[in-house]
């Protein structure tokens, strides 16, 4: 008899995780049930007449809505399909994948990516895949459609399993949010909220939004490398080898599909170059305020315009392929790719619901300023008081999805108790942006976690949130650490954390 392998600590907990997630409902029905526990928890708590002081303003006293009165009741029916229309992924989705799908019915993403693989040195490619999820924040929530469906296929056409190429990319996208090598819409809407929240005034005319630059530009570095090895030492051999029915081969490009991905290429240029033309000149029209771009109609256009840089080039290469002869083969293959989102359309409905009805009651401002007085309440200073703020932002994290909404409910308390302590503003910004990130993965309530069980159920049916939730989980725990870590000791070298941002305040 063969010796029985072992399981190590790490993966039998992994396993367990597994095992529990799964024994959850489907993640529709989940969402149903979570929309009844919150309607239940807001009579119950706003019976008791539970309020606490609001943290923005002193004079206004936060207390619970209760759903369920006559009031509330009329809110859940009269909202109920402005709650669906409104879940914040279902256009960016829908509009999305409308170009991306068209791109894939005709041929051109599978082309693409064999391309790719077969020019790519494969021990590159982890890295590349998580470095571009990383960078994806430059456009804003655009990179949750795009790279993790691409990921997968990219996996798949190297033999790789396929929800292996969708983890990296979701790490990179997703935990990695909070890194980039140029400053995102992120700096000037979490650093204005910080300048605001600082309560020495001498001190916040000396801060400007880019406040973290110099740190999120190493973290890019930093946690493409974490992501790399926790995808191929840990998610992958985990995962084992792919045994569904999906399969992409990497297999030699026809002299048609050259062709193709030729014009393709040609057809890409020139939407861009025609893109620049409402960007780039001084008085362009998606330039915002004073030739602003960070700020400005393009960083609120980037969906439409993903949705061109794919149609275009998917139109042209079936075209040049024989895969599109005319205006009705275009259709179909757009309501073709709209067919395979019905799961997420199901679970938006669901899960919109859900987060209206959470941020109708005030649930999750009451859990955060509990969170916060608990943080004010225990007697720490110095790193280990860092440290558990880390971690108590990353718990409110679970409940409040919107990284703005939480940070302008969070910085007019936490800024000004770290300034106590001798931290700076800017050293809290970045201590919450790196909670905030790297938890977002094991999220259920993050916005688009739906979406991804959604791409991951096309490779494996069975896929439930217990699946996901254990497969992100290696991603969350060595990001957090590894990058909490690297503040850490950023904080002992007394390095700034961007343009004139110290990590020390003196008052």
């Amino acid at each position: 008899m063969g010796e029985k392998k072992r399981v190590g600590l790490f993966q039998r907990s992994l396993n367990r995780i597994e095992y529990i997630g799964n024994k959850l409902p489907h993640p529709v029905t989940l969402f149903v049930i979570l929309a009844f526990i919150v309607l239940i928890a807001s009579a119950v708590v706003s019976s008791l007449g539970v309020s606490v002081e609001h943290p923005g303003n002193p004079d206004e006293q936060i207390t619970v809505k209760n759903l369920l009165n006559t009031e509330g009741i009329t809110y859940i029916f009269t909202s109920m399909v402005d709650n669906f229309i409104n879940f914040a992924p279902l256009g960016v989705v829908l509009v999305t994948m409308l170009g991306i799908g068209l791109a894939e019915r005709t041929g051109l993403i599978s082309a693409g990516l064999r391309a790719f693989v077969l020019a790519l040195p494969k021990p590159l490619i982890t890295a590349g895949l998580v470095f571009a999820g990383i960078m994806s924040s430059m456009a804003t929530d655009a990179g949750y459609v795009v790279l993790p469906p691409l990921g997968a296929v990219l996996f798949a056409a190297l033999g790789r399993h396929p929800l292996a190429g969708l983890a990296a990319a979701f790490a990179g996208v997703s935990a990695g949010f909070s890194a980039n090598l140029v400053p995102t819409a992120l700096e000037p809407l979490l650093g204005e909220m910080t300048i605001a929240a600082t309560t020495d005034e001498a001190y916040a005319e000396t801060m400007n939004i880019l406040m973290n630059y110099y740190f999120t530009i190493v973290s890019v570095f930093l946690l493409t490398l974490v992501g790399t090895f926790v995808t191929e030492k840990l998610v992958e051999p985990r995962l084992g080898a792919y045994t569904g029915s999906y399969k992409e081969e990497a297999t030699d490009l026809t002299k048609v599909e050259k062709k193709g991905l030729a014009y393709a290429a040609l057809s890409l240029l020139i939407s861009l170059i025609a893109v620049s033309f409402l960007i780039v000149p001084e008085n362009a029209p998606l330039r915002g305020e004073d030739g602003a771009i960070i700020i400005s109609p393009f960083m609120s256009s980037l969906v439409p315009i993903i949705f061109i840089l794919f149609f275009i080039p998917g139109v042209v290469y079936g075209i040049v392929t024989k895969n599109v002869k005319n205006d009705k083969d275009v259709a179909n293959h757009l309501s073709d790719s709209m067919g395979t989102m019905g799961l997420f359309i199901v679970l938006s409905f669901a899960a919109g619901q859900f987060v209206a009805f959470f941020d109708e009651s005030n649930l999750g401002m009451l859990i955060g300023v509990y969170g916060a007085e608990f943080l004010d309440s225990i007697s720490l200073t110095g790193i280990p008081l860092l440290i558990v703020f880390i971690i108590i932002a990353g718990i409110i994290n679970i409940f409040i999805g919107s990284a703005t909404a939480k940070w302008a409910m969070m910085a007019p308390i936490f800024v000004p108790i770290m300034m106590q302590f001798g931290y700076s503003p800017e050293l809290t910004q970045m201590a919450y942006r790196i909670a905030d990130s790297s938890t977002n993965i094991i999220s259920p309530l993050m916005t688009y976690f739906a979406l991804i069980i959604a791409y991951a159920q096309k490779y494996d049916k069975k896929m439930g949130m217990g699946t996901l939730i254990s497969t992100m989980f290696p991603y969350s725990i060595f990001f957090f650490v590894i990058w909490t870590l690297m503040l850490i000791a950023w904080i002992l070298l007394g390095i700034d954390l961007g343009p004139g941002s110290p990590v020390h305040y003196n008052n």
